[in-house]
């Protein structure tokens, strides 16, 4: 019998995955197209992708697909072929990561959702049909030549924190749903001026630049493939790279490596330091930012109270 949801417990999964030498490769990709069953979609893609040893996060919506996944390297081909085999994913661009160890997911897990990224938008006229114009690596460049052009920074304030571009106009929110709005309120008095949206792999700022051509803004771009898709270019073409610091990924690595800058502090001491971790307080499970030193003072907590509760309950 197959099972479509994970039976075992998380910890034997992460300590099976570390165990595990085998390579792996890390993946993400999205794609906005009708889904007319998510859960049927969901049950089929769950059985073909379990059985060639795929891990990750995948939601599925009726507006399309969002995936991050690690694939078994010596299963890349079966699982591009996977791909090209749905109607729904074929011609899909695949975004590798570029600082990558294989040890991103220790789980398969795929879920339906409303949205495959959630928005919070419920103007009925809002069309995710009329988006802003792709943008490649050079294209970029070229366009972020121009001192008129508005680079805008579509993550989370902590995926800012600790990497973005050059002078990159931060919406400093906790979540996508908040920074649709803030970005019109923010950019507002700029409508005719060439907005660039980016994001980590593209699925936010490709509807958010829909979202601000539906809102009167005239000259709006997005970058294709996201920071991943653009790091990957400039690598192999020797362009000039104007990403600084980490990006982040929302997966066990917590970041990738894309130049030595370091732009955060340690939420501590206040010393240089980009390294993201969950305070080790169940209770809490903040995450913030924390320095090798802080960390080993006090326990992975990322205040005095926390650090109490988990001398106490260590102590148990």
């Amino acid at each position: 019998m197959t099972f479509l949801y994970n039976r075992v417990s998380r910890k034997e999964l992460k300590e099976k995955m570390r165990a595990d030498s085998n390579p792996r490769t890390t993946v993400s990709f999205y794609r906005y197209t009708p889904i007319t069953d998510p859960q049927q979609t969901r049950d089929e893609w769950y059985i073909s992708l379990k059985n060639i040893g795929v891990m990750g996060r995948i939601y599925i919506a009726k507006e399309g697909i969002n995936a991050q996944v690690s694939v078994p390297t010596r299963h890349l081909d079966a699982f591009r072929s996977f791909l090209e085999a749905e109607p729904s994913c074929q011609g899909l661009r695949l975004n590798t990561a570029v600082d990558d160890d294989g040890k991103s997911f220790f789980v398969l897990a795929i879920k339906v959702k409303d949205h495959i990224v959630a928005d919070g938008i419920d103007d009925p006229r809002f069309d995710m049909q009329r988006t802003g114009n792709y943008v490649d690596a050079e294209g970029f460049n070229r366009l972020t030549d121009n001192p008129d052009t508005l680079v805008v920074d579509m993550r989370n304030h902590y995926e800012f924190e600790v990497g973005h571009f050059r002078n990159a106009i931060e919406i400093p929110s906790e979540t996508f749903r908040e920074q649709l709005p803030m970005a019109v309120a923010q950019l507002g008095d700029r409508k005719d001026r060439p907005i660039i949206m980016y994001c980590t792999g593209g699925i936010r700022c490709e509807k958010a630049s829909a979202w601000m051509l539906h809102n009167g803004f005239t000259q709006v771009f997005h970058l294709e493939g996201g920071i991943i898709h653009y790091v990957r270019q400039v690598r192999e073409k020797g362009l000039e790279n104007r990403f600084l610091g980490k990006n982040f990924v929302f997966d066990e690595r917590m970041g990738e490596r894309i130049t030595d800058d370091v732009l955060a502090q340690c939420h501590t001491c206040g010393q240089p330091c980009d390294t993201h971790a969950n305070c080790a307080n169940p209770d809490c499970h903040l995450l913030f930012i924390q320095c090798p030193r802080c960390s080993q003072s006090m326990q992975g907590c990322c205040c005095g109270d926390c650090q109490e509760v988990l001398v106490k309950s260590n102590g148990a």
